[in-house]
């Protein structure tokens, strides 16, 4: 509760103190991997780039408050925190939701209460397709942008031959299904593929021994994490990096570092941000490195958190807090405004709630090119936003008007 000093001088009087409700704060849930396989790709990371985001945004009238909930990679773990969080806790906007048969449990769920999703960690691309709903918004990456930068362009550098190694899930076989499309389109082919059970797997040896034994080029990783970190080292155990390009369809700079410059340098991987890509990202990372978990440099999902929330708190603005309570109005708001901030630049988000930034094919660089800690990547190629979703017209989406 705010009290404020009111002092009436038309009369000579003085009005007693007014007490003047303060709305019910704003409330943020970022629900992800706290311990599992993506708690460095989402995490806490995530948590500290949603509050700068708050701290970024500044004052506009109404309080803002941040929460988190680890939902081990588990759709109904997932569900049960969203339910409470909506119905006795008052939250508001759901952020990041890594693991997409997660993305899309908690997406059922936050349209059955009209609240908000802002998905970063989610890869699916159901979330703006079938599966779309007036109350998500897509942020930072998918699974047809992921798969287009890096299977063409490695196709054109002489990739022809493709074995998939795929988590099996939705994330993964949605992941090599688009990558594999792509390769086809190319001239290539895609000669051999092996799914793994996700999340217990650490061995990869006999998926590793089945790509060696196809005659593939590229070892596309359909998966992410330390599952990805796992299988490029043992992928190097085997001595396959002597005869093929190893091609990481979801990366980050962290699974560089975990790998290690020796063994993951030449690896391929797209994103739609990296740390030290231009002045923007530069300026944001500055703000966010020495609170970020051992003070890593954000990833994509942690940036897309950070320019998510942004944006969410400026429809909340533009609607009002009591309006933007409405969660289809809020993304609608959300989606009628234009998107800018440091990480990712200008944008925008379509009527099926996809994000829209360039996508960059990058590579990791050669030990003796790193010129500092957490200078990995090299750019290799860009596709611009307008190319680089897949196209409104082929998602499916209800809300997408013929």
């Amino acid at each position: 509760m705010l009290t404020t000093r009111r002092v009436l001088l038309g009369a000579g009087l003085a009005m007693p103190f007014v007490a003047r409700a303060q709305p019910a704060p704003i409330k943020i849930g970022v629900l992800n991997d706290q311990s599992g396989t993506y708690r460095d790709n989402t995490g806490m990371g995530s948590v500290v780039c949603a509050q700068q985001a708050v701290a970024d945004f500044g004052d506009a009238g109404f309080p803002v408050q941040v929460i988190v909930a680890d939902h081990q990679n588990k759709p109904d773990v997932a569900v049960s925190v969203a339910r409470q969080w909506f119905d006795r806790d008052g939250v508001d906007m759901v952020l990041d939701v890594p693991t997409s048969s997660v993305a899309l449990a908690v997406a059922g769920v936050v349209r059955e209460k009209n609240k908000v999703m802002v998905n970063s960690g989610g890869g699916t691309t159901d979330l703006t397709g079938p599966q779309c709903t007036p109350n998500t918004v897509h942020w930072t990456y998918d699974t047809y942008m992921l798969a287009k930068s890096t299977a063409t362009q490695l196709v054109k550098v002489g990739g022809r031959k493709w074995f998939f190694i795929v988590a099996d899930y939705v994330f993964g076989q949605q992941l090599e299904r688009d990558a594999a499309n792509f390769v086809r389109a190319s001239g290539g082919s895609v000669v051999g593929r092996a799914a793994y059970p996700f999340p217990d797997t650490t061995d990869f040896s006999s998926y590793l021994l089945a790509a060696q034994a196809s005659g593939a080029d590229v070892i596309g990783f359909a998966s992410a994490g330390n599952d990805t970190v796992n299988g490029v080292k043992q992928a190097h155990e085997f001595g396959l990096a002597q005869t093929m390009k190893f091609a990481a369809l979801l990366a980050h700079p962290s699974d560089i570092d975990a790998i290690g410059p020796e063994l993951a340098q030449g690896l391929y991987l797209t994103g739609t941000f990296y740390w030290d890509l231009n002045d923007g990202t530069r300026a944001f990372t500055a703000s966010v490195l020495d609170k970020m978990p051992q003070k890593h440099p954000p990833n994509m999902i942690h940036a897309g958190c950070y320019g998510g929330t942004l944006h969410y708190l400026k429809a909340v603005k533009a609607l009002g807090v009591d309006k933007a309570r409405d969660g289809a109005a809020a993304v609608a708001q959300m989606k009628a405004m234009p998107t800018d901030d440091k990480a990712f630049g200008p944008g925008k988000i379509r009527e099926d709630g996809r994000a829209l930034f360039p996508a960059y094919l990058f590579q990791a660089k050669p030990p003796g090119e790193i010129k500092q800690h957490w200078d990995v990547l090299q750019l290799i190629a860009t596709t611009p936003a307008d190319q680089a979703w897949r196209p409104l017209s082929e998602g499916g989406c209800p809300l997408v008007r013929s």
